[in-house]
């Protein structure tokens, strides 16, 4: 029902905004507030989280309605969503207000939250105008057809989510089965039993992929293409499935800032392996080096993009989004880090701010994720810095496959990168086994949470490494 959802909302003039529900109750309750809504959609199984967060946030006249595919009937004093639908009758006779070219640029369709990686999550405004040029531009791109079948994981709260389960699909006509709770299993089986021809999946999905061993039981075939994108996605890894599922796979990049993308892989190219593709139609950008001189082609700099896309800014947070959006020349400053070929093909190399200073070069931590991921014994990795007497280090926190709990040890691993990588990307800061690498649903690794452990293990490694 969320699609049905969001396309009525955003029809009307409202905005939509969409909440994990996943969240705490404390996080919620920081999104009900910094939204101020009037309305507010529960599905059942979320009432009481929902409930609580919403008096603690006590925005007022705010709403709270059932959201349910079943009809639900009040619930705690809460009635269903239906009793603020009109009738059919009254339906077919409503007449959609058109937006003049002003004011599609201006009517927010979206707020999405960004992930917060890097600090408190905020409500990224995405105009009618951002949406359907978006939309369009993505859809000049690849060569959609009413005749794929696609399936539909992705979190609709999340901006990746909406534009291809929602608008892209809507717009092209492609039939899409929505799967509310995603399991792998499940996943391979409906793309067997439905032939589902393309995927828009995350950097996650792509290990299960290719490391699963429940994906022999499957008959995939129907697949022709995958789209990885949210997050970093290493070429060893897109190699590999592509190899085994004779598919091709294509990235893209964007972020909630961008409404959905800035750059993909056309469907008349070839794609170049660890690459996010060429830029979106009428999209521009620029890199910057750390010296804010521009970056020549083929060396790194801070990736700056603009175009019909970019979104208006940040909800009731002017500061954000001055530091963030240029208001004079239009660019969007997305703090990552980009390298562009002379043919026009981008990579991205990494987040500005989760690099690694060691002894004064930049280490990416996704360049060490993507070697360690390649280790037989490892299901999945993430590094970030840890600072010891002063110095900063690469410590990784890994997740093992279940059958190889007791076959490898960190000093193992350890030894293993250091035959694969320069001097300074070693893992000096050492090695620490997870239950599981905290991502979020998007795929994106939580590097503030492995920050915290991070601090947390440095009081008890006493000695300075030594390189």
């Amino acid at each position: 029902m969320v699609p049905v959802a969001y396309l009525g909302i955003v029809a009307v003039g409202a905005a939509f905004s969409g909440a994990n529900p996943a969240f705490t109750e404390k996080e919620l309750e920081y999104q009900i507030a910094t939204l101020q809504p009037k309305v507010l959609l529960v599905h059942p199984t979320l009432l009481s989280t929902a409930k609580a967060a919403a008096a603690k946030a006590a925005v007022p006249g705010l709403q709270l309605y059932i959201f349910s595919d079943q009809e639900t009937g009040s619930l705690e004093g809460f009635r269903d969503w239906r009793v603020i639908l009109s009738t059919l009758e009254q339906g077919e006779r409503w007449h959609w207000r058109k937006l003049s070219p002003e004011e599609s640029e201006t009517t927010i369709a979206a707020i999405n939250f960004s992930s917060g990686t890097t600090g408190l999550p905020k409500g990224v405004c995405a105009s009618h105008f951002n949406v359907i040029s978006n939309v369009k531009q993505i859809s000049s791109l690849y060569d959609f057809d009413p005749s794929e079948k696609w399936a539909g994981f992705l979190p609709l709260y999340h901006a990746y989510g909406q534009c291809y389960a929602i608008l892209i699909a809507t717009i092209n006509q492609i039939p899409i089965l929505i799967i509310s709770k995603f399991d792998f299993v499940d996943y391979l089986r409906i793309i067997q039993v439905h032939k589902i021809t393309r995927l828009q999946i995350v950097p996650p999905i792509m290990i299960m992929l290719a490391k699963r061993p429940e994906t022999s039981g499957y008959d995939l075939s129907s697949v022709k293409e995958i789209l990885c994108g949210a997050a970093p996605l290493s070429r060893e890894l897109e190699a590999r499935v592509s190899k085994k599922f004779n598919v091709r796979i294509t990235q893209g990049w964007g972020m909630t800032e961008t409404t959905c993308a800035a750059t993909g892989v056309p469907y008349y190219e070839n794609h170049r392996t660890g690459s996010v593709g060429i830029l979106m139609p009428n999209t521009e950008v620029k890199l910057v080096t750390d010296d804010g001189q521009y970056a020549a082609i083929g060396e790194s700099g801070e990736l700056y993009v603009r175009g019909p896309q970019i979104a208006i800014g940040y909800w009731r947070n002017e500061q954000a989004t001055l530091d963030t959006f240029d208001p004079v020349g239009g660019w969007l400053r997305t703090g990552d880090v980009a390298v562009v070929s002379t043919e026009g093909w981008m990579s991205i190399t990494d987040r500005k701010k989760e690099l690694i200073k060691v002894q004064a070069l930049q280490v990416a931590p996704a360049e060490i994720e993507a070697v360690l991921i390649e280790h037989p014994s490892i299901a999945d990795a993430g590094v970030v810095g840890i600072t010891l007497e002063d110095s900063e280090w690469p410590r990784a926190y890994v997740a093992l496959k279940e059958e190889e709990t007791a076959n490898v040890t960190e000093k193992e691993i350890q030894q293993w990168l250091d035959a694969r990588v320069a001097k300074h990307k070693r893992l000096v800061g050492g090695v620490a086994f997870v239950p599981e690498v905290p991502r979020l649903a998007s795929g994106k690794i939580q590097r503030r949470i492995m920050k915290e452990w991070a601090k947390r293990d440095a009081v008890v490694l006493s000695s300075r490494p030594k390189l």
